[in-house]
């Protein structure tokens, strides 16, 4: 099976390792893979050792020039199947089908990784219907795809999955001596970007409840993104600045994620969380949101806590039922360990999604 995988980001995020899982486990399988990347994104850069990788940057959603380009190098390619990993991904490749495809023409495929709604104009109501199938990173997205009127026959859930030998081989990193906390101090961390629908406002607004039993905690947030002035704005307000930590990006999340006591995701909206299974790999227990796909992962009262979104309160009680608790935090990590190999290796991931090309390749051609 040949295909082409196109992703116009230029940050590093989980949509983007979980393209990076994808073409290496689908190399390692034997099927050839070309990459088409932001030629200045981190993506590109990571991906190039080792693997057939293109530049292409589209100026926007409806770049006819880019759409051009991308239909001249489908053509000399001529795979088997196109698979967009984001939405400009998609307007991308649904432009260079229509502007010329190879003959038998490759199927489409869309990776949706997000808990919204598909834009209602008419360029993306046309776009999506160029999609011959959605992969779904979890049950509550495909949900939403199908109550936006992508037929149920088009759409297919594929969980993401993560490399947990490399999580397990990881040694853990001194958080405290990192941050210059106190030798005891219970370290309560996050990763994500630094946008609305991660939620980090609550958790912050967390922090002051949860420091009445725990006053030497801290709180260490990983990640960059627009709302970093608004955050750092709400820790000065509330007088956090000792105990919360905003570290930006790092390049060693999975070392700083080992050395936490437990691992919080605060989301308003989220398809699925792949920092919920890192953190279920490095054994720690987790306090989330219901949001979104979460619950797919998180099982309330077995690997963690689950609580409503927005709920400060209620981040803070579950937080403290497990600082309080270290037994039931280990119980917790253990169990979230051997979920996630059971469920969410990358392996398996790879598997279903070249289950799903198959499918898609002989209906195509039958």
């Amino acid at each position: 099976m040949f295909s082409v995988h196109i992703d116009t980001a230029q940050t590093w995020r989980g949509g983007q390792h979980q393209v990076f899982l994808t073409i290496l486990g689908l190399r390692a399988l034997g099927h050839r893979v070309v990459l088409v990347a932001h030629p200045n994104g981190e993506l590109r850069r990571r991906a190039e050792e080792g693997g057939e990788v293109l530049p292409l940057a589209p100026a926007g959603e409806m770049d006819f020039a880019t759409g051009w380009r991308f239909s001249r190098v489908l053509r000399d390619l001529a795979p088997d199947v196109v698979h967009a990993h984001d939405p400009h991904a998609v307007a991308a490749a649904a432009l260079a089908l229509s502007i010329g495809a190879p003959d038998p023409r490759p199927v489409l495929v869309a990776s949706r990784r997000v808990d919204f709604h598909i834009r209602g104009n008419s360029f993306s109501r046309w776009k999506y219907r160029q999609v011959d199938g959605f992969l779904a990173a979890s049950d509550a997205i495909r949900a939403m795809l199908i109550e936006d009127g992508i037929p149920r026959e088009r759409t297919y859930t594929v969980h993401e999955g993560i490399d947990i030998d490399r999580v397990a081989s990881i040694a853990p990193a001194n958080v405290r001596a990192e941050f210059w906390m106190p030798t005891h101090a219970p370290v309560v961390g996050n990763i994500g970007a630094l946008v609305p629908h991660k939620g980090q406002r609550y958790l912050i607004d967390a922090v002051p409840i949860t420091l009445r039993e725990f006053p030497d905690a801290r709180i260490v947030i990983i990640g960059e993104g627009e709302l970093r002035p608004m955050l750092e704005h709400q820790i000065r307000e509330l007088h956090l600045e000792k105990h919360v930590i905003l570290t930006g990006f790092r390049t060693d999340v999975i070392t700083l994620l080992k050395g936490f006591d437990l691992f919080v995701m605060s989301s308003v909206t989220e398809g699925l969380g792949t920092s919920l299974l890192d953190a279920m790999a490095a054994a720690r227990p987790i306090v989330a949101t219901t949001a979104g796909g979460i619950p797919e992962v998180v099982v309330d009262g077995e690997t963690g806590l689950l609580v409503p979104p927005r709920d400060s309160h209620r981040i803070a009680e579950a937080i403290g039922a497990l600082l309080r608790n270290p037994a039931e935090r280990e119980r917790m990590g253990r169990a979230g360990l051997a979920r996630v190999r059971e469920r969410f290796s990358a392996e398996r991931m790879v598997r279903e999604t070249l289950a799903v090309y198959e499918q898609l390749v002989r209906q195509s051609r039958a």
